[in-house]
């Protein structure tokens, strides 16, 4: 091999393999189905109602829901039982709001384009229910699960060989639960969360050695969007804490004085951190105003209460191997990507240790969860 090919080759290897994932992933588009129910009836609700009738009134998307969902929630009249009305008088709605905000300027995109139709003489209906609505908000799904993809591959790829990386890919791609939220169940929030974790923890590592104002203001722009799709996303910040927590111990170590030049000052850590934790609770203000609107308070999730929570007797065990949903006996594929975190840790001991001090923070908090 030639020495121009030695050097093209790598570049030309990574195009290939990206552009592969692009084919395969707009051939999967065939299996989008735009519909909108269980759950997804909650998360859909915040972009039709705040899209089409500019507030917080659910009443449609309970009367329009699949009939497992109506059946609980209205009356023999087709009315919203007075038990799913809040302090508030507003529908119960404790689903988040993120996804929603995620598929915004989908939605926004095809209202605008339902209008101009009904505009020439179309009779599509503008209610953010007929299909227009539904296929875009169904291809935004898609869309950003295959971003979250795309950006594991990259950030696999700065430790592994990319054929490796591009197989490990695609395994979680197709043999885990993502197909599920990104084509089958669209109106979820897990293939938004899976895209908005893969941001975070690439922009996290493509600025961990050294991270300027700006990068931290917009890294806890994207721990918001984060935590706006899923609260429990809040077990991925443990990156933060296992990257700051030397940092610290060095800056009281070694005092203002004696203090080597590549440790910051203690003042510098702490000014950088609290804008950190500022801004990312500026932008949860989606989450705490529409829970302020629904519930009366902007601290209450309208989930299980925390003092509930089986702090003192968590399912460890049923977590990972339980027949009804357990992590490894549903989906094997975690199983050797669990172990290939702690070979990762054994390796690269500082990247590997907050990886895996986050997937054990995770696993810990959901084996707490009351249900």
């Amino acid at each position: 091999m030639t020495q121009q090919n030695l050097s093209t080759s790598p570049s030309n290897r990574f195009y290939k393999s990206e552009r592969l994932l692009v084919l395969i992933f707009l051939l999967s588009l065939l299996l989008v189905n735009p519909w909108i129910r269980g759950d997804g009836v909650g998360y859909y609700a915040f972009a039709r109602a705040l899209l089409i009738q500019h507030n917080l009134d659910f009443s449609k998307d309970y009367q329009s829901a699949n009939a497992g969902f109506r059946e609980a929630r209205l009356d023999e009249f087709g009315q919203p039982k007075s038990d799913f009305r809040t302090v508030t008088g507003h529908l119960e709605n404790h689903f988040t709001v993120g996804p929603a905000i995620l598929w915004s300027p989908f939605l926004l995109t095809a209202h605008v384009g339902v209008l101009l139709s009904r505009a020439v003489g179309s009779s599509v209906a503008a209610d953010g229910y007929s299909a227009p609505y539904r296929i875009a908000m169904a291809l935004a799904t898609a869309f950003y699960g295959f971003l979250g993809l795309l950006l594991g591959f990259r950030l696999a790829r700065e430790y592994i060989e990319e054929p490796w990386a591009l197989i490990a890919t695609i395994a979680v791609w197709w043999a885990s639960s993502l197909p599920v939220y990104m084509y089958f169940n669209p109106s979820w929030s897990h293939a938004h969360s899976a895209f908005a974790v893969a941001l975070f923890l690439w922009y996290w590592h493509k600025t961990h050695t050294s991270r300027s104002i700006p990068q931290w203001l917009l890294l806890a722009a994207i721990a918001g969007l984060m935590l706006n799709i899923y609260y429990p996303n809040a077990m991925v910040l443990v990156v933060v804490g296992v990257e700051v927590l030397p940092q610290y111990l060095a800056a009281l170590r070694h005092g203002p004085t004696a203090r080597p030049s590549s440790t910051p000052h203690l003042q510098e850590l702490v000014v950088r951190h609290l804008l950190f934790v500022t801004v990312t609770l500026v932008c949860l203000l989606p989450t705490f105003v529409t829970r302020y609107i629904l519930y009366g308070s902007a601290f209450e999730s309208g989930y299980v209460p925390l003092r509930y929570w089986l702090w003192r007797s968590p399912v460890l065990l049923s977590v990972l191997f339980s027949s009804n949903h357990g992590l490894f006996s549903w989906t094997p594929v975690i199983l050797p990507a669990v172990a290939g975190l702690f070979i990762f840790w054994r390796r690269e001991s500082r990247i590997g240790a907050a990886f895996l001090a986050t997937f054990l923070a995770f696993y810990l908090f959901i084996s707490c969860y009351p249900d």
